[in-house]
């Protein structure tokens, strides 16, 4: 596993992950200090129960679940979106990153399901990803399998997009003209 320039990445993780998952497509970036693993999204939850559970890893806190769009980037990427993974190892003092990519099929401008946009959930493994993962669908469209109640957290249910997608626009789409407002005297 090795960053762009193809140095060797030293992260104590790495080495346990690459022998435990030798068949899977693994990359690794390092980046001011913080080493990032990419992972496949099929294999994304093996991966991360692996970073929990094994000894020599023990992630046991799940800082943050956050969605990227790369939409634009100037930087040919694997996939348009990314789920990042903020893992925190208290046994070793350690902190890893777990990225994985996926690639819409079908056009983003609205609320359409796509089946391209799923990834499995890591609520089992760290309940506190719950909220985390329901923002990251709410706003970018990502969907999580086996998520125990996956709906929208930011939005209104029937709200006509995701606005954290990049090809959203900045000013909307009328949202706020037609949207309905409650006072005191009407709840």
């Amino acid at each position: 596993m090795t960053d762009q320039a193809t140095t060797t990445i030293d992260h104590p993780a790495l080495k346990l992950v690459k022998e435990s998952f030798s068949t899977c497509r693994l990359r690794a970036t390092a980046f001011r200090g913080q080493t990032t693993l990419i992972v496949e999204p099929g294999d994304l939850h093996r991966v991360m129960a692996f970073l929990r559970d094994d000894p020599g890893c023990a992630y046991c806190f799940l800082s943050d679940v956050g969605g990227v769009d790369y939409l634009g980037y100037p930087q040919k990427m694997p996939g348009r979106f990314a789920v990042v993974y903020n893992l925190l190892s208290h046994d070793h003092d350690d902190r890893l990153i777990v990225k994985t990519f996926l690639d819409p099929s079908v056009p983003t401008d609205g609320v359409e399901e796509d089946p391209a946009l799923y990834v499995d959930s890591v609520t089992d493994l760290w309940p506190g990803a719950e909220w985390n993962e329901r923002e990251v669908f709410d706003m970018f469209g990502i969907r999580f399998r086996n998520h125990p109640d996956l709906r929208r957290i930011l939005t209104w249910e029937e709200f006509p997009a995701h606005p954290l997608r990049k090809d959203y626009p900045l000013r909307g789409r009328g949202e706020r003209e037609t949207y309905r407002v409650l006072d005191r005297t009407s709840s």
